[in-house]
């Protein structure tokens, strides 16, 4: 049967694919949430500038929800789209961690 393929390892595959499945479309969600945001920011800062113009383009006030909105938004980037540390920087800072409580 297929549900009862193991790997080499013993772990269930349906399992593993399962939870791979899972990764998978949490960061597919993450990343469309990522996109919707950057289009609410374009969408609404546009429409701010229009406001601006509109009112006689003196004082480009605009900057403010720019710049303020556009720190949040590259936070947002930078959780969505920094990769996830892998096994081997895991295990290195296991053992700094390791190596500085042994020194304390």
């Amino acid at each position: 049967m297929a549900d009862d393929v193991r790997t080499p390892t013993g772990a269930d595959s349906t399992e593993e694919s399962r939870e791979l499945r899972e990764r998978a479309l949490k960061r597919l969600n993450d990343k469309r949430g990522l996109m919707a945001h950057g289009l609410a920011y374009v969408m609404v800062n546009l429409l701010l500038v229009a406001v601006w113009y509109a009112a006689g383009a003196h004082f480009f006030w605009p900057l403010f929800p720019l710049f303020g909105w556009g720190i949040g938004l590259a936070f947002h980037a930078w959780d969505v789209l920094w990769p996830e540390p892998g096994p081997d920087q895991v295990e290195a800072e296991m053992e700094r961690l390791r190596r500085r409580s042994r020194h304390a």
